[in-house]
């Protein structure tokens, strides 16, 4: 004699079943047609002592020659200055309006110079421009003073935030870039920095194509002379001591697509001009890039049992961009796939389910992105909950 608690459970798993609906089949991806990728020659010979070309979107290196070679940064430097300084803006800890005090070891300090004078307090806004656009040792170490106390603690902040950044073959024991034994870095990771400086703060950014700016009746010229010559080249930063060479992180935007190139120890002002301009031209002629998926667009809408809503959308948490050969974007393919099936409630917001997958067209994988939630997924009632307990021993 069946028991009545087993007929409940067979009635109720034969109502699941029937209330299931039937397997989509999936049907394959349409065959591209075959199409020659464009030759790509190598990236041109430039006069430096290392370099990288990357897209800022996608993140692919376009052409790199000893860029994890050790290099010194020379002012280079100040980027990681700005990212410490503008990350106190950020934070509200620091305001442009804020007055910095000029110490002696500031005011002392050697090479480049913004002009300020001993004992006297300028605006913070006016010490990052002359620590961007003029390159000043001065305003660089008043910086460091004023957010980190003294310029041996803001150096220890600097090394912080390029540890977070992922900056791994770099040191910092100064504000200003003067030569030090241990105050290093590399082209791969200077990139790096210049990356986060245009993502991290699209609001300070601008500062990196300032001209000029006039200071107590002394006009400071930008010593990026690209600035001048290419309209799409909007920042960053040069440098140079005599052991560093000369140096320059480059970023330009044409289209829409951002690269960003730094240049280590050339030999001339003319020459890290030249080798830039040699690699972004490179860049843009022969890649393009594209966005594959925009930020929060619904790519799967799995089943979750326990739920409420039974299906919730799953898709990219951030835009997804591809780098690929000039003419070569139309046959980008995508494929998604969960890793955690069956998906059960609850699922909070954000939790990785599944990857995104951007192939080119030979096959090659040129992007990943984690598929998450966009929003948490609560439990359903009693009743949903036990149904789909029964529906998931037939998963």
């Amino acid at each position: 004699m069946i028991r009545p608690a087993l007929t409940a459970a067979l009635v109720l798993a034969a109502l699941v079943l029937a209330a299931l609906p039937p397997a989509a089949a999936t049907p394959a991806a349409a065959a591209a047609p075959a199409q020659a990728a464009i030759p790509i020659p190598r990236a041109p010979a430039v006069s430096a002592r290392s370099y990288i070309l990357l897209d800022h979107f996608s993140g692919r290196v376009l052409a790199d020659y000893h860029a994890d070679e050790r290099a010194e940064p020379a002012s280079l430097t100040k980027l990681m200055t700005a990212y410490v300084v503008f990350t106190a803006l950020a934070e509200g800890r620091l305001k442009l309006t804020d007055m910095a005090a000029i110490s002696v070891h500031a005011w002392r300090t050697g090479g480049s110079r913004s002009f300020v004078q001993v004992d006297t307090q300028i605006p913070v806004d006016i010490l990052v421009k002359g620590m961007i656009v003029q390159s000043g040792n001065d305003a660089s170490i008043a910086l460091a003073e004023k957010v980190g106390g003294t310029e041996s603690a803001f150096a220890e902040m600097m090394n912080e935030y390029a540890r977070r950044l992922g900056m791994k073959s770099s040191h910092f024991e100064n504000a200003d870039g003067l030569p030090s034994p241990n105050h290093y870095t590399t082209a791969r990771d200077t990139a790096t920095l210049a990356n986060a400086l245009i993502r991290d703060f699209p609001q300070y950014y601008p500062l990196f194509s300032l001209r000029e700016f006039l200071w107590n009746n002394i006009r400071q010229e930008n010593r990026n002379g690209l600035l001048g010559k290419d309209p799409s080249v909007d920042g960053l930063k040069t440098g140079h001591t005599d052991s560093a060479g000369f140096c320059l992180a480059t970023s330009a935007n044409r289209n829409g697509m951002r690269l960003v190139s730094v240049v280590m120890g050339a030999p001339s002002v003319k020459a890290r001009e030249a080798a830039s301009a040699a690699l972004l031209n490179y860049g843009y002629t022969f890649f393009e890039t594209v966005r594959v998926k925009a930020a929060r667009e619904t790519v799967l809408k799995p089943r979750v049992y326990g739920s409420a809503a039974e299906f919730t959308p799953v898709g990219v948490p951030y835009d997804v961009y591809a780098t690929v050969a000039r003419g070569q974007a139309g046959m980008l393919r995508t494929s998604a796939r969960l890793t955690h099936e069956p998906l059960t409630a609850p699922l909070a917001a954000a939790t990785p389910l599944g990857e995104l997958a951007v192939v080119d067209g030979s096959g090659e994988v040129v992007a990943r992105a984690p598929l998450t939630a966009f929003a948490p997924v609560p439990e359903g009632g009693l009743w949903t909950r036990a149904v789909d307990h029964v529906a998931l021993w037939f998963h």
